[in-house]
């Protein structure tokens, strides 16, 4: 049975559960894209816990909703929104990146029960998924793709190959996320590939755009729900101003946090912070 939270701080609560099962995910495999990952906490949470048609006893359904996590090595945090809304047993996050397991360290639709699309080479989930929403309408399928994508990723041009075809194919059930955290793999965004204003970029692309806090779960779901009332044969997205590593101390707003190891000890402390914030980490 799929668990809706209508409650703000229920929900919030389900973004941090998702946030410490990350966390707990990434300790076990040594190492993971820590501060890429819990800055799409929220989001998750808005999707499986509040917005979307999906059912895990049957992830196949060609009318349910689907996410397509473009950025791909941030898959603990949708592996950890799956888990906890039953696509799979919780235990299994602790097999994060094991060889025989089912959840590798980028997301792998062959292996995990609940991802829609095999991604990590950065653009092409923009391309995939693209795909996935005009294939819907050609069989007049119900059900939206939820793309998500980093600002970073933007740096891809494939990116706005894929924001041409939405617009010219008129894909109004695809609804694309930023993930605007503000910095990528060597540094800040505005240092590497200045990206200046990213809602104004999608606009010029033909996209209605928004851009909300993307820590603020009654924002985010708030902007979801008028994008799906809103079929008018536009595609949308949503620009998520999130801090990269948001939620945990030891990360937050910090730099040099793209990939991380997670020790022993700070998994220690990362137990008893979010004991203190009341989530069950167990």
């Amino acid at each position: 049975m799929v668990t809706r939270y209508e409650d703000s701080a229920q929900l919030q609560q389900f973004a941090d559960r998702i946030r410490f099962h990350s966390i707990k995910a990434m300790h076990a495999s040594r190492g993971g894209h820590v501060g890429g990952v819990l800055s799409l906490c929220e989001l998750m949470a808005v999707l499986y816990g509040s917005v979307m048609n999906y059912d895990p006893a049957d992830p196949d359904s060609p009318d349910r909703d689907k996410v397509v996590l473009s950025k791909g090595h941030c898959g603990p945090a949708l592996y950890s929104a799956l888990a906890l809304s039953g696509f799979f047993p919780q235990e299994e996050l602790t097999t994060l990146n094991r060889n025989g397991g089912r959840l590798p360290s980028h997301c792998d639709m062959n292996k995990t029960p609940g991802i829609d699309m095999t991604t990590g080479s950065l653009g092409q989930g923009a391309s995939t998924a693209a795909g996935m929403a005009l294939g819907k309408k050609m069989k007049k399928r119900k059900g939206n793709i939820f793309l998500i994508l980093g600002d970073g990723e933007l740096n891809e041009g494939q990116v706005w190959e894929m924001a041409m075809f939405a617009k010219h194919h008129q894909l109004d059930n695809l609804i694309v996320f930023v993930d605007w955290n503000h910095q990528q793999l060597d540094g800040y965004t505005s240092d590497i590939c200045r990206l200046d204003n990213i809602e104004g970029m999608f606009s010029a692309f033909g996209f209605e755009a928004v851009t909300v806090n993307g820590h603020d779960v009654d924002a985010i779901r708030i902007a979801v729900k008028n994008v799906l009332s809103d079929k008018n044969g536009i595609p949308k997205c949503i620009v998520l101003d999130t801090v990269k590593g948001k939620g945990w101390s030891l990360t937050e707003g910090k730099t040099g946090i793209h990939h991380i190891a997670i020790t022993d000890e700070m998994m220690e402390e990362a137990k008893q912070e979010f004991a203190e914030k009341g989530v069950v980490i167990e």
